[in-house]
């Protein structure tokens, strides 16, 4: 095989693609902290956070986020933009004369993207999960309204294997579950069952105590029944799973995603898919950095009539279908029709065969 190494070519390219690449995204996310600051001001000088308090852990933990938020579409934008400039001002066709083949031309793309998908892959599973638990902390105390209240009714839970609970209600602020049922199977036997009128924390015992108890003991035709005031009892489960917004997945590191999955799972959670879904997109996005790059070139790499504007527009269309197809997946797989690694990762397959198609059509 033939060894290649980076020419003056590759290192303008690579420096073209980087460099509009971070121009765009420093712009879009400069505008963004903007509007966010004019929607948020009230709220922050009306609780009185600090300056300080507002930049370090409020707006340096949101740059990260909002970077690899949208660092796929820039990437096709970037593309789009330098490479279209390139073709109208026939440096392409130079490119091409000069002996360089369309696939050798695409090396230094690559190479930029690598860099790209890398770096929002670090940040999505080690970075940003640190930075989101300042900012919702930060949110918690000087953005949102009120304090988180849960809500649902007639909580089911697995704690372990062949145990399960039962809560009316949960009040995450007194930490009391109202109307309270455990129950322990040996296979389809049921073996012990303890109710309450309710069940509350105990901060200093770090453990549950159960109030106005029953507790029915069965060993095959024997029968055990035991009632009482209280009884501390401890159970595979912390009153911190109920303090936590929708988002809270978002603040977990890839290895605190997968042991929380594992938890859902021997729980058996009926929402386990959408936890599912979040860590294979951490993969999937940037992934599709590569297609989206490759998609980006061969559209622009070419003149047609209405210059640049055509060749953006049609990029957009195509970020924006990619950002739609996932939304779709993902609401598919939640609901169980479609596996979640296959919703996270079908709109990486589909636009992979659009990107080869159009890439074995383009002029070389």
């Amino acid at each position: 095989m033939k060894k290649w190494k980076l020419t003056i070519l590759d290192y303008y390219i690579i420096r073209k693609f980087l460099g509009t690449f971070f121009f765009a995204l420093i712009l879009i996310i400069c505008i963004a902290v903007i509007f966010d600051v004019a929607e948020k001001i009230d709220d922050f000088m009306e609780k009185g956070a600090s300056i300080k308090l507002i930049v370090f852990q409020y707006y340096l933990n949101f740059i990260p986020y909002f970077a690899v938020l949208f660092s796929s579409l820039f990437t096709f934008i970037s593309v789009i933009f330098f490479t279209s400039k390139m073709a109208y001002n026939t440096e392409i066709v130079a490119i091409l004369n000069s002996g360089m083949s369309f696939r050798r031309m695409m090396y230094p793309y690559m190479i930029s993207a690598a860099l790209i998908s890398g770096f929002s892959f670090i940040l999505s599973n080690y970075v940003i999960p640190g930075a989101n638990k300042k900012r919702f902390a930060f949110e918690e105390v000087y953005v949102r309204s009120h304090a988180f209240n849960y809500n649902k009714q007639d909580v089911h839970k697995q704690i372990q294997p062949g145990v399960y609970l039962y809560f009316q209600s949960f009040n995450n602020v007194s930490n009391i579950g109202n109307m309270f049922c455990i129950e322990k199977y040996d296979g389809t036997k049921l073996v012990s069952k303890l109710m309450a009128d309710y069940i509350q924390w105990d901060s200093v015992k770090h453990k549950w105590t159960a109030q106005n108890y029953f507790i029915r003991t069965i060993d095959g035709m024997n029968e055990k029944i035991v009632k009482g005031k209280k009884i501390d009892t401890t159970l595979n489960i912390q009153p911190e799973e109920f303090k936590r917004r929708e988002n809270f997945m978002e603040a977990m590191s890839i290895h605190e995603l997968n042991d929380y999955i594992k938890t859902l799972k021997l729980q058996g959670a009926d929402n386990v898919n959408t936890y599912i879904i979040e860590r294979e997109k951490r993969t999937a996005y940037p992934f599709s950095t590569f297609i989206l790059t490759l998609i980006g070139v061969t559209l622009s790499s070419r003149k047609v009539r209405g210059g640049i504007g055509v060749h953006i527009g049609t990029g957009l269309a195509l970020s924006f279908g990619y950002i739609l197809f996932m939304q779709f997946s993902s609401q598919f797989a939640i609901s169980g029709t479609l596996s979640p690694m296959l919703a996270a990762w079908i709109p990486n397959i589909i636009f992979a065969i659009i990107s080869l198609y159009l890439y074995k059509i383009a002029p070389k």
